[in-house]
């Protein structure tokens, strides 16, 4: 019974024995091991061996990258004002022994280092360069804690400010001012809006105006073209036709009342317009029983008509001859009337008979 309990005690003892022989170190870890009190290997990933009761194991330490928050810290702008930072840390232990021995504790050394490294950054800018120039900060506190950290097995990878709290009234000063802001690039936009409204306004005005003295100006020139031609034909219509002196005579003579209707050019009727009336007047008595003979198929309304104007040329024969034997030649005002299309009426009658 004794022999089997010695037994069991030895079966014990080896198999503790063998447990503190292997260490199994998982991947992305190392393990520092310590010969009688003094440094002597780092465990690798995998199956390792140790000498028992002689090695002393330290706990694991992780190599992969880690991520550290820490706390909001207060810190002093260049314009006096307190405002609370908050920074995230990534950095990577890449030196077991030296994360081991070269410091204590290396989070907390970290964080320390952060916070017045931040100090320093962000004391030399005032509030707005600081709220403006996160990747100014995060780069100057990565360069100083790469440098400091490196002596202690640990590569800082980024830094990054998280949040940049200024105190509540700098905030209300900051929403006033970013509305103020925002009013007056509105106004300014409802202003250039209007500016331009009013120059595509004008030109459309300008364009419009244009247009339309375009087409006033065709027109009045094919008016004048229209015009032109008309008087043209009824000019080759009358010398072609070769009218006779009496028709043009009678033509004048519907013209005078027109002439005395202005007021604005002087008019002489020479003496010889008399004659011409007379002529008139004897041509349209004349010619009233050789149309009664001639044409008897004329309409009755024709032969009232002709001898209204007969009566109408001896009156206008009649008043002429009294204001001549009384005042002398006649003098009229009356507008210029437009081109006849008679031009032969204005010469003497005598001359168109001859």
């Amino acid at each position: 019974m004794e022999l089997l309990v010695v037994g069991l005690v030895i079966a014990l003892f080896a198999v503790f024995t063998v447990l503190r022989t292997v260490r199994i170190v998982p991947q992305a870890r190392a393990r520092n091991v310590e010969r009688l009190g003094r440094y002597s290997r780092t465990l690798k990933p995998g199956l390792n061996f140790v000498i028992p009761y002689v090695d002393r194991v330290y706990p694991m330490i992780d190599l992969r990258e880690q991520v550290v928050t820490f706390r909001p810290q207060p810190v002093i702008t260049e314009d006096n004002l307190v405002v609370e930072i908050d920074t995230v840390l990534y950095f990577q232990v890449t030196d077991p022994r030296a994360a081991a021995y070269e410091i204590a504790n290396y989070i907390q050394a970290v964080e320390q280092l952060t916070v017045t490294t931040m100090r320093n950054v962000v004391g030399s800018m005032d509030l707005e360069q600081a709220l403006t120039s996160r990747d100014t900060i995060n780069s100057q506190l990565r360069g100083v804690l790469d440098e400091a950290t490196g002596k202690w097995g640990i590569r800082v990878n980024r830094v990054e400010v998280k949040a940049i709290d200024p105190p509540k009234t700098i905030k209300d000063a900051m929403e006033k001012q970013m509305r103020a802001e925002r009013d007056k690039r509105a106004a300014i936009l409802n202003a250039e809006g209007q500016r331009q409204s009013q120059i595509l306004t004008a030109e459309g005005d300008k364009q419009s105006a244009i247009l339309r003295a375009e087409g006033q100006r065709t027109a009045a020139i094919l008016k004048a073209e229209g015009e032109s031609r008309a008087i043209d034909q009824v000019f080759q219509a009358v010398h072609r036709n070769d009218p006779d002196p009496k028709l043009l005579a009678y033509q004048y003579l519907q013209v005078l009342p027109q002439l005395a209707q202005g007021n604005n050019t002087m008019w002489v009727i020479p003496s010889e317009v008399t004659s011409a009336l007379q002529g008139v007047s004897k041509a349209f008595t004349e010619a009233l029983p050789r149309i009664a003979s001639t044409e008897g198929e004329r309409s009755a309304e024709a032969d009232t008509e002709i001898a209204r104007a007969a009566e109408a040329a001896a009156e206008a024969v009649a008043d002429a001859r009294d204001a001549e034997k009384v005042n002398g030649p006649r003098q009229l005002t009356a507008k210029i009337p437009e081109p006849s299309p008679f031009p032969d009426l204005e010469k003497d009658p005598h001359e168109a008979e001859r």
